[in-house]
């Protein structure tokens, strides 16, 4: 097939740098991940023949269902139709949320095509209710289609894929609304400057975050995100994520540099049409190779972390209610100064504690379990106020008048597995942190340095090493009568294995202490009367003392998560 054919809906003179094909004009691979090398590598990036035969051939290879509509099914319903002059004014379907086709450097009557290709989509797949990256990915591969039928089936391929664990579009609002909040999850963890900044910046930081497919699939410029369609297609949706984390540190990097005094909270929106420009304007500061290596820089920790979180997620929602578009409760809501009420921190402190927590809480709102100040100092009532809630979070003021705390992920009440011997339990979403006088969130150890642990690919060794585990251990990493989907993204032995069992010693009590964190000593220790505690360096968090080492408590609060969202 000659080259011009792959260029038919292409406007070359908008194209600059891609407009001449140079480099290879072969590619001889089978391997993926010799093609994953070489995708990342941009082997075919500067021959957009040899570009569109790679991704020919990379989407012929999805494992799709067994009817998935081809080209002659598009010529077959189109008929003499293909043949008109395509036209922007046939409507797009709802399901994409009212995401115009970016024009990508194509002539001005290709968006026509693609308003037709996305409109017959919508007749060949009606479980579609959801998708708003569809215009994107359909005006990226007209590119590389000879005709809007071969462009059909690209796309056609694309949202049949049914290989396990490969997801490459969402099609469903449940699918969508899960990723933009594991984004937040993924940001909080791997990008943390930059999510303070939002916190900082914006009313609802959920808001500014339902955005993230949009500036990869939307936003980005041609030379960008065709870099990132190499990838995409060989590695799937990971790669989104990867590349928007990336756009949020050069976001921040942005802002740092520019004039100060800009920090001051403003409303959402205006912090949305901001990231859009820069991202729109990316190709200014950074180009698509830096942005890949930014991307691929991040050390997340496996693809499977990214989708546990997002069936945690999706199984939040679901047990909201939230399956179909809604306008989403803000946050602040949750935390409103004048129903918020403390006697440690403020609704603005409380506020940045919320920004820290897992996304799937953001959807509920602080309820008081227990407080000195109204139960007193008995840890048998703490006990009793705080069993069959998960997660909770614990505040202490000392009478000193500095503040610290945990997010606790898991129910009080595992602790009675371990009979009266003292054990560990919790997963790696628990973590420590002190407000005053100063504030500081000390995550998992594991979350900052991934090379102490690596993912566990074979279930029946997981299984055979925690069969091996002393007792205690058992408490700490296993909890087998929870079904799958209600456990956390960071279960320790189900999914890493450790280098050390010190590294996930989270939560700990029985009838004469508390305790958080452990290995080389405890970040959190508080005794039966809940009056004097310690603090000290710990291998799990890997934090500072949060206080003075040694402390008598003036006020223990805790807190827990309830739904707001469930009708």
């Amino acid at each position: 097939m000659a080259e011009e054919d792959y260029g038919t809906f292409v406007d070359f003179t908008q194209m600059g740098d891609l407009e001449k094909s140079s480099g290879p004009t072969k590619v001889d691979c089978k391997d993926l991940r010799e093609f994953k090398q070489m995708a990342r590598q941009g082997y075919w990036a500067k021959n957009h023949k040899l570009r569109a035969q790679v991704y020919q051939q990379l989407i012929k290879s999805i494992p799709c269902r067994t009817v998935t509509p081809d080209a002659e099914v598009y010529r077959d319903l189109m008929g003499s139709a293909a043949a008109k002059k395509p036209s922007t004014n046939i409507p797009l379907p709802d399901f994409v949320d009212e995401n115009p086709v970016p024009r990508y450097c194509l002539k001005a009557d290709a968006v026509g095509s693609a308003h037709r290709i996305i409109n017959c989509l919508a007749g060949q797949f009606p479980d579609i209710s959801h998708c708003p990256s569809l215009p994107a990915i359909t005006s990226l591969l007209l590119h590389f289609s000879a005709d809007e039928a071969q462009c059909f089936e690209h796309v056609s391929r694309i949202l049949a894929c049914n290989e396990p664990g490969k997801r490459l579009l969402d099609q469903t609002f449940l699918a969508y609304e899960s990723g933009c909040m594991t984004f937040g999850d993924l940001a909080n963890k791997y990008c943390a400057p930059a999510h303070k900044l939002i916190v900082a910046t914006a009313r609802d930081v959920m808001e500014v975050y339902s955005d993230w497919q949009r500036w990869v699939l939307g936003d980005l410029p041609f030379s960008h995100i065709v870099r990132i369609l190499d990838v995409y297609l060989v590695e799937g949706y990971k790669i989104l994520y990867r590349v928007a984390i990336a756009v949020l540190k050069f976001y921040r990097k942005h802002k740092a540099g520019a004039a100060a005094g800009t920090a001051d909270q403003q409303d959402s929106a205006k912090v949305r049409a901001d990231i859009q420009a820069f991202v729109q304007g990316i190709a200014s500061v950074v180009t698509p190779d830096k942005l890949l290596e930014k991307a691929f820089s991040i050390r997340l920790l496996s693809r499977k972390e990214i989708t546990l979180l997002q069936l945690t997620n999706e199984k939040s929602l679901q047990q909201k209610g939230i399956t179909v578009k809604q306008k989403r409760r803000n946050v602040q809501l949750a935390l409103n100064p004048d129903t918020f009420s403390s006697e440690i921190v403020s609704a603005k402190e409380m506020r940045d504690i919320w920004s820290w927590i897992p996304e799937r809480f953001a959807l509920c709102q602080p309820q008081l379990l227990f407080t000195t100040s109204t139960h007193g100092c008995s840890l048998n009532r703490f006990y009793e106020h705080c069993e069959g809630y998960e997660p909770t979070l614990l505040l202490i003021r000392t009478t000193d008048g500095d503040v610290c705390g945990a997010f606790l992920s898991t129910d009080w009440e595992e602790r009675k597995r371990g009979g009266n011997k003292l054990s560990f339990f919790g997963t790696g979403e628990c973590f420590v942190f002190r407000l005053k006088p100063e504030m500081e969130r000390y995550e998992w150890v594991v979350i900052r340095h991934p090379e102490l642990a690596s993912a566990v690919k074979n279930q029946v060794h997981d299984d055979t090493e925690a069969s091996e585990s002393q007792n205690s251990d058992a408490d700490t990493l296993q909890q087998p009568e929870k079904a799958l989907g209600e456990l956390s993204p960071f279960l320790s032995a189900r999914h890493f294995n450790l280098n050390s069992r010190n590294t996930s010693m989270f939560m700990a009590g029985n009838f004469d202490s508390i305790i958080v964190g452990g290995g080389d000593g405890n970040a959190l220790y508080i005794d039966s009367e809940l009056n004097h505690g310690r603090t000290g360096r710990c291998t799990t968090f890997d934090n500072p003392p949060l206080c003075a080492e040694s402390f008598q408590v003036s006020l223990l609060e805790a807190w827990g998560f309830q739904d707001t969202m469930a009708t």
